[in-house]
């Protein structure tokens, strides 16, 4: 019984270790976006600590919703456009409305950028690795 007891307590240590590892991640993305966004339009000190907290809720909502949705990719399309309609109000407030359409603009450009950066790395990963030879036989 103490057996059953420790391996179902360490299973559930090792989850909630996962998801804490998973929320720094998209902490730490989430704070890079915001950056490289903030950077690109110029935000002045009082537009930006406005724009932070919205910023925020809507990065979280929009991973809620990538992870949410792994159906037909059409439904998860509409869903993303419908979230920043819905943001694009609050951002225009903050930000006018030629600025608050390019914050996606700008989360376009930096997705592609560090999917480049991932793939080169993963390249650079595999060039790195010695190339198998095969052994041979001593005569």
């Amino acid at each position: 019984m103490k057996k059953l007891l420790y391996i179902l307590s360490l299973f559930f240590l090792t989850g909630f270790a996962a998801k804490a590892q998973d929320d720094g991640a998209d902490e730490k993305i989430r704070d890079k976006m915001r950056e490289y966004i903030q950077k690109r339009l110029a935000l002045t000190r009082n537009e930006s600590e406005k724009f932070t907290p919205v910023f925020v809720r809507y990065f979280k909502e929009w991973r809620t919703t990538l992870r949410d949705n792994r159906g037909p990719k059409l439904d998860l399309q509409q869903k993303i456009v419908d979230l920043r309609l819905r943001y694009r109000t609050e951002f225009k407030e903050i930000l006018g409305e030629k600025r608050s359409n390019e914050v996606y603009e700008h989360q376009e450009k930096f997705i592609r950028e560090i999917r480049i950066i991932g793939k080169e790395r993963l390249q650079n990963r595999q060039n790195e690795r010695p190339k198998r030879t095969e052994k041979v036989q001593p005569l």
